[in-house]
């Protein structure tokens, strides 16, 4: 089934909401000590950026204001740093 441009949308936002969820509650210090956190959160940036990278070019101009490339940037630094992500930026 083919997947339209609004549940690519509703997989952005349920990952944001999750990712706030998941963070509740927490400071950065207990975030950064805390593993299943940081492996959830940074689950659901590479969700919200795969998600992102399918929205269309010409529903991400009529959206400046959100930070589409911030975004699936985000996402590609937290697939390929692999070991090297900065806690601190997540």
């Amino acid at each position: 089934m083919k997947r339209e441009v609004g549940d690519f949308i509703e997989d952005i936002v349920n990952a944001m909401n999750k990712a706030l969820k998941f963070l509740e509650g927490l400071s950065c210090e207990e975030f950064a000590r805390d593993d299943k956190t940081i492996f959830a959160v940074i689950r659901a940036i590479e969700v919200i950026g795969e998600a992102v990278k399918n929205v269309p070019e010409d529903t991400r101009k009529r959206y400046p204001e959100i930070p589409w490339k911030g975004m699936a940037g985000m996402r590609d630094k937290v697939i390929h740093g692999y070991f090297g992500v900065d806690i601190k930026v997540v």
